[in-house]
């Protein structure tokens, strides 16, 4: 029997704090998990399925991330499934915008550059309440230093230091376009510290853990335990492959960002 397919993208936001990431597995509570059961319930059957541009990794949020959903047989009322989507998601999970697309739309090769920030802080202990955004970093840090390791990474680069578990077949060769450490003035709320800082990383895509292990090695350096020519070794693992294992925790990354063609 000839099954009729249709597409739609759809534009959400999360705080990813209490998310065991995005895919879905067994026995947590994952982002994927809670859209799926969200969108079962509006649509009243399961002919569907969905697919996401990025997964994140536990405790990671995004301020723009999108994700197509495939209904079979019947098509939606937008406006309806739309108003009743964001009335059942959960309060952390927040649909911004609805379109449909065609069957040659291709969620994953649609993202032309994603942006992704990490926000720390350095010194006295924070708020708790700023524990879901940013990363507290008790002793000091020589962050002039930081902001000069940061610019290495700009470019073309083979980030097989950078990529969790890599397998002979993962392609970890790759281009960022824009890795700098700012004063943090995007993120802001009362019970934030004074001053944060933002890692700020822009590239077409990166592998597993890659930013927070870029993050954690800036730390080291930042720290006095590793010098900018490890950095520079690390981005050459023809000649020198370190096996970084510094991951900084999830919940100070923020997917910004994401260019769609």
């Amino acid at each position: 029997m000839f099954r009729k397919r249709f597409y739609y993208v759809i534009k959400f936001q999360y705080l990813g704090f209490r998310y065991h990431g995005w895919q879905r597995q067994p026995n947590v509570i994952t982002l994927q998990k809670m859209v799926e059961r969200t969108i079962k319930f509006v649509l009243e059957h399961n002919n569907f399925k969905i697919l996401a541009a990025s997964r994140t990794d536990a405790k990671v949020s995004a301020n723009e991330a999108y994700f197509e959903l495939f209904v079979d047989h019947e098509p939606i009322e937008m406006d309806p499934f739309f108003e009743l989507l964001n009335q059942n998601l959960p309060q952390d999970i927040r649909a911004l915008a609805i379109e449909e697309v065609d069957e040659k739309f291709n969620i994953i090769n649609a993202p032309k550059l994603k942006e992704y920030m990490y926000l720390f802080c350095v010194g006295e202990k924070f708020h708790p309440f700023a524990a879901p955004f940013m990363y507290n970093i008790i002793e000091p840090i020589d962050l002039e230093s930081m902001k000069e390791a940061a610019l290495l990474f700009e470019g073309k680069h083979d980030f097989k230091s950078y990529c969790h578990r890599p397998t002979p077949t993962t392609q970890t060769e790759g281009e960022i376009v824009y890795c700098r450490i700012e004063k943090n003035e995007i993120y802001t709320a009362n019970f934030f510290p004074e001053e944060s800082y933002v890692l700020r990383v822009k590239g077409a895509g990166f592998k597993r853990n890659q930013i927070r292990l870029m993050m954690g090695v800036l730390l080291d350096v930042g720290k006095g335990r590793k010098t900018i020519n490890f950095v520079k070794k690390t981005l050459r693992p023809d000649l020198h492959y370190y096996k970084l294992e510094h991951i900084v925790p999830g919940s100070g990354l923020i997917l910004n960002q994401i260019t769609m063609s």
